[in-house]
C-alpha cells in the first residue's frame, strides 16, 4: 500500500477545496475535482439476509440503495471508488454483495475480520486510509460506533459526508425545532438507555407516545405522572397495541403538525405485528409529516410498500436515536475536525 500522507497536506490540494456546510460537515458534493482521486466510502450494508441453497441472500435493501447515489455521483465524476462495509459475524464473506455495487467498484472484505475495526485501532485506520485520497462516510446507522472505519479514518484523509448522510442530519434535525403540535411515538426496547432522550424530547414535543417494551419501564419512573405522556390504554403490559390505543394514536396524529416514529408497537420480532402495522397505515394515510426509523419499523414499511408516504424515512436505528439525544454522533464529530 502507498504511504499515508498527511490530511493537512491533503487538504492543501486546490482541487479539493470545500467550503463547511452550516452543520460544521463538508458534502462531497463540495469537493471542487474528483476525477482520477481514490476515494474510500463507509456503506453500511450490513443488511437482513437468508441462505437459500448455502447463498445468503439480501432480504431488505433499503440500506443500500440509500448509499447508491453516492457511488454514481463518484462514479461519475471520475473518481476511482473503493467501499467498505461490516458484517456481524467475524468471517463471513461480503461477496454476496457485490451484485449491489455499481460496476467498476472495488468492495472490500468484512470490516470486522480485523479487531482493530472495533477497537478503533488507529494502526488498522491508517491500513484503511492507504492509498486513498478522500474519505467519505456514507454510514449513517453505525455512526454511532466509534470504529476505525468510522472515526480513526478521517484523522489520516480530508474527510466528506455522503449524500443519504446529509439527508440523514438535515432531516432528523428538523426535530429540534419542528411545526407544532409535535408527536413522538417512541416504541421498542431498552427503555434506560432512551429515558435521556425521552427527557430531552418532553421539553420539544407537545405528547409523546411511549409503547412496546419501553412502556412498563417508563411508567415506573415520573413519566408516568407527565400530562405530555401517552401510555397504551389497557394492560401496559401488553405485547402489542389493541384497537383503542390506535385509535387514541390516530386521534394524536390527526392532531399534530409533525410527527417522529421509531421503534414498534409491539413484540415485532417474535411475529406480534398487527399494532405496528395499523399505525404504519394510518401515519400513510394522515398526510402528516412524519420522520421514522428504526429496524423493525422499516420492516413494516416495506411489508406494507408503504416508504413513499413518509416524509422522511431514516436508515438509522440507534444511530437516530442517539442523534436526537446528542444532535451529534462519533462519525459526525469525525467529518468535523
Amino acid at each position: 500500500m502507498n504511504p499515508v500522507r498527511s490530511k493537512k497536506s491533503q487538504i492543501s490540494a486546490g482541487s479539493l477545496e470545500a467550503n463547511r456546510t452550516s452543520n460544521g460537515m463538508k458534502s462531497i458534493r463540495e469537493v471542487v475535482d474528483l476525477k482520477d482521486k481514490r476515494v474510500f466510502v463507509r456503506v453500511d450494508w450490513n443488511v437482513p439476509n437468508e441462505l437459500h441453497s448455502g447463498q445468503a441472500v439480501v432480504t431488505d435493501d433499503f440500506r443500500i440503495n440509500k448509499s447508491l447515489p453516492t457511488l454514481e455521483y463518484l462514479k461519475g465524476a471520475g473518481a476511482k471508488v473503493t467501499i467498505a462495509t461490516h458484517l456481524e459475524s467475524v468471517g463471513s464473506s461480503v461477496d454476496f454483495l457485490n451484485e449491489y455495487a455499481p460496476e467498476g467498484i472495488e468492495f472490500l472484505g468484512n470490516l470486522r475480520d480485523n479487531p482493530g475495526e472495533k477497537a478503533n485501532s488507529p494502526e488498522f485506520a491508517k491500513e484503511l486510509a492507504s492509498g486513498f485520497d478522500i474519505y467519505v462516510n456514507e454510514a449513517f446507522s453505525v455512526s454511532h460506533r466509534e470504529h476505525a472505519s468510522i472515526v480513526g479514518v478521517p484523522l489520516f484523509l480530508p474527510s466528506f459526508a455522503g449524500i443519504q448522510f446529509m439527508e440523514e442530519v438535515n432531516h432528523l434535525s428538523k426535530a429540534f425545532d419542528p411545526p407544532h403540535p409535535f408527536l413522538f411515538i417512541l416504541g421498542g426496547a431498552k427503555f434506560e438507555t432512551k429515558l435521556p432522550l425521552v427527557e430531552k424530547f418532553l421539553n420539544i414535543a407537545d405528547h409523546i407516545f411511549i409503547a412496546g417494551a419501553n412502556a412498563k419501564p417508563a411508567s415506573k419512573t415520573l413519566l408516568r405522572d407527565n400530562p405530555k405522556i401517552i401510555f397504551s390504554h389497557g394492560d401496559i403490559e401488553a405485547l402489542d397495541a389493541d384497537h383503542e390505543t390506535l385509535e387514541s394514536l390516530k386521534s394524536q396524529i390527526e392532531n399534530s403538525n409533525f410527527i417522529l416514529w421509531n421503534g414498534p408497537l409491539g413484540k415485532y420480532e417474535d411475529g406480534l405485528k398487527e399494532g405496528t402495522l395499523a399505525l404504519t397505515k394510518i401515519l400513510a394515510e394522515s398526510g402528516k409529516p412524519t420522520i421514522v426509523g428504526g429496524g423493525d419499523t422499516l420492516a413494516a414499511i416495506r411489508e406494507l410498500n408503504l416508504f413513499d408516504k413518509f416524509a422522511f424515512v431514516s436508515t438509522g436505528g440507534g444511530a437516530m436515536l442517539d442523534f436526537l439525544a446528542t444532535g451529534t454522533l462519533p462519525g459526525i464529530e469525525a467529518l468535523r475536525q
